[in-house]
This record gives structure tokens, C-alpha cells and sequence, in this order.
């Protein structure tokens, strides 16, 4: 299995907290983590590479 970080622009994943609302107030939360959306993808070099991006650079690519 490949690693969870986009090769063109190294981003990887982060920390963040579920928040649980529980009659008007929020309970005490716990830290989830959180992946970027990474697919794969073949470089226009014209080699057959395939490679793990995030849909934020294949959309950048795509310009």
C-alpha cells in the first residue's frame, strides 16, 4: 500500500476535532484524523508512471 501523501505537493494528513452537539452545548470531543482525497493519476511525461495526487493538484494539472 502507498503512502497517504500526494507526491506533487506533499500533502499529507491532519488533525481535527468532531464536535458533538448534545442539548445546545457540546460534549468533550475527541481528535479525528483526517486524509486528503488522493487518487491516482498518470504524469503527462509520457511515461507510464501512475502516481498518488490529491484532487486539488490533478485539478491544477488539468489547466
Amino acid at each position: 500500500m502507498a503512502s497517504k501523501i500526494c507526491t506533487i505537493c506533499k500533502k499529507k494528513s491532519g488533525m481535527s476535532w468532531q464536535l458533538v452537539k448534545l442539548r445546545g452545548k457540546y460534549n468533550p470531543t475527541q481528535k479525528v484524523r483526517k486524509y486528503p482525497n488522493l487518487q491516482w493519476v498518470r504524469l503527462l511525461t509520457g511515461t507510464k508512471a501512475r502516481v498518488l495526487a490529491c484532487t486539488k493538484c490533478m485539478k491544477a494539472m488539468a489547466k
